[in-house]
């Protein structure tokens, strides 16, 4: 559009209710106008898009598709959408905010401290975490699409708008995509699926340049910036402080690695504690030339008139009597006043008490509201003794005088303050039962499972979001419960047999090690003969464990071998385990006794000897 062409838009009226007044800014896909709803008499912002896209009918059925989406969001955080239209040129009619942009500041020369960046990050990022959980994806976050208003409250502008755009093959000046590639994420700079997470990089590059006034990986060219962008992680600056580590998570090349909306959100308000109170933003305003303080409710207002009452000659020579012509003077005037008066009172607003709305839930309210043609701004906030959709109150106030389309702020209850998420962990299952429902809180499922070094009953861990430190009351928390160690097989008995080897076996199995003995014909006295329970078994953690000893071989009875010749008699002794030292007497004879006597108790392997008759005996 060229300048002319924009000068000559101002005073048009789209849709037989939107009245042009002033451009306030341009883009690559639109205007910017402050125009007046000549309807309900307030002042609103009007995007028309370029005259080209009206004949395109894939665009508008897309951009119809898109503005509906975006009407229906409904968050203090992103722009609110009130109408949209197609009259020559497509358009699209949006709330109007005073404060300018974040691209207006920094144009401006201004830049950010940590704690300003921080709040306008935080701000964006509950809003695409709003927007994220109905499953809409803004695709071109950038300091042109966070505006504010009067108070530095940020909103996110042009949601769907940048995707009906690209589906409509429109580029930037330089050639590239709208889905600005300053601000592209790695992911649409390799071609590939854009989602939630391209939102969360492009607002982390934002937040750097609203601190530096620089943008990272930006090249002469879109495709160069593109091409920096696919292979490189994003580095915040070193002036961004507690905030460098969830903006890096931020920057990551894998959209997998970066955090959600929400969680950006959480750890920025973490990171809040670290920096000092933001001081007022340094708001540029996005009118040049045009009165910032347009009101935009007078519209029809009576002009002064000049009544010229036409007295008469006093040199004319008529002799005739003037009061005729002072009296029609007066009439004249009286007529004036009384029509002037009536034009002033037909455009005076009509107006309304406003109604007590707390208690209501927001539908009731926008009922209500509409009824009485005003037009209500709805914000969230947590209070205590409040259910979630409640109305807690309106400003201005119940009973103040409104007139219709005048702005009502309704503050809606997101349900009762939020719990900070108590320390349960090593406690027993029932004291942190009882500390989570102290808070409000619950507990949730519990998964048992074996642990090493937590006794059986207590928690190991309490289950939360990364990054989550508050919770709504009523939130059920899962806990993993500890059943103990985990039971262990015996292990194999060492190779030396020693006993005190096989006590650290044990030990270092976390078994408890018990020592007794028996008689072993296989194993030497002193040397472990087995474990019991025998090696392989499984057992509890610190379950006792017998190592058994051998005391060598049992004491044995001398075999009796009385009347049996001495060979024969030898051999029994030998299989009994005894040696036979010698035979006194014949040995041919048979034998007569022996030494130590049959049915002694010995140990194996002691000297026998054997005596037969003597010769002649």
């Amino acid at each position: 559009m060229t300048r002319a062409f924009l000068d000559g838009d101002i005073g048009r009226v789209l849709g037989g209710r939107y009245r042009l007044v002033a451009p306030i800014g341009r883009g690559a896909s639109a205007w910017v106008y402050l125009a007046d709803d000549v309807t309900l008499r307030r002042r609103v912002a009007v995007k028309v898009l370029h005259d080209g896209l009206s004949e395109d009918d894939a665009f508008l059925r897309r951009f119809r598709a898109e503005a509906q989406t975006a009407a229906s969001l409904n968050n203090p955080h992103v722009l609110g959408v009130y109408d949209w239209g197609h009259d020559d040129v497509p358009y699209l009619v949006t709330e109007y905010l005073g404060g300018g942009s974040l691209r207006g500041m920094l144009d401006a020369g201004e830049r950010l401290t940590p704690s300003q960046a921080l709040l306008t990050g935080l701000e964006a990022a509950r809003g695409l975490d709003y927007a994220h959980g109905r499953d809409l994806i803004h695709r071109d976050i950038k300091p042109a699409n966070l505006v504010y208003d009067e108070s530095g409250r940020l909103r996110i502008a042009d949601f769907g708008l940048a995707r009906a755009i690209a589906e409509a093959g429109l580029t930037d000046q330089d050639g590239s995509m709208v889905g600005t590639a300053r601000y592209a994420a790695p992911e649409q700079a390799r071609g590939e699926r854009v989602g939630p997470a391209a939102d969360v990089y492009a607002l982390a590059l934002s937040i750097n340049e609203a601190v530096t006034g620089e943008v990272p990986f930006v090249g002469d060219t879109a495709i160069a910036t593109l091409m920096a962008r696919a292979d490189t992680p994003f580095e915040p600056d070193v002036s961004l402080g507690p905030m460098q580590g969830v903006l890096r998570r931020c920057g990551a090349l894998d959209p997998e690695e970066r955090p959600s909306a929400g969680e950006l959100a959480a750890s920025l308000m973490a990171s809040a504690t670290d920096l000092a109170r933001p001081t007022p933003l340094p708001l540029i305003g996005p009118l040049v030339g045009v009165e910032a303080d347009i009101d935009s409710t007078q519209h029809g207002t009576l002009h002064e008139a000049s009544i010229r009452v036409i007295a008469p000659d006093t040199d004319n020579d008529d002799p005739g009597p003037r009061w005729p012509w002072a009296i029609l003077g007066a009439l004249v005037l009286i007529a004036a006043v009384i029509g002037g008066y009536m034009a002033w009172d037909r455009n005076q607003p009509v107006m309304h008490q406003l109604p007590d709305l707390a208690g209501e839930t927001q539908v009731q309210a926008t009922e209500a509201l509409g009824d009485l043609a005003l037009v209500p701004e709805f914000r969230d906030r947590r209070a205590a003794g409040s259910s979630a959709g409640e109305v807690l109150e309106t400003d201005p106030a119940a009973g103040v005088e409104l007139a219709e389309g005048d702005l009502v702020v309704v503050h809606v209850s997101l349900g009762e303050p939020l719990v900070g998420i108590p320390e349960v962990d090593g406690l027993p299952v029932g004291d942190a039962r009882d500390r989570l429902e102290g808070l409000g809180l619950t507990v949730g499922s519990i998964k048992e499972e074996a642990h090493e070094e937590i006794l059986a009953g207590y928690v190991i861990e309490a289950l939360v979001p990364t990054g989550v430190i508050e919770l709504a009351p009523g939130t059920p928390i899962d806990l993993r419960v500890s059943t103990g160690p985990a039971m262990r097989a015996v292990p194999g008995i060492p190779e030396s047999l020693d006993p005190d080897d096989a006590e650290l076996v044990l030990a270092d199995s976390r078994l408890t090690p018990n020592r007794t003995s028996e008689f072993s014909d296989d194993v030497p006295e002193g040397l472990v003969i087995r474990f019991e329970p025998s090696v392989g078994a499984f057992v509890d953690a610190g379950a006792n464990v017998t190592i058994v000893l051998s005391d060598g071989p049992a004491p044995r009875p001398i075999p009796a071998v009385i009347g049996l010749d001495v060979d024969e008699a030898t051999a029994i002794l030998r299989d009994a385990g005894f040696a036979v030292s010698g035979v006194q007497g014949d040995p041919s004879l048979p034998v007569l006794a022996t030494d130590p006597p049959a049915g002694e108790l010995h140990l194996p392997g002691i000297s026998i000897v054997i005596a037969t008759q003597l010769n002649g005996g």
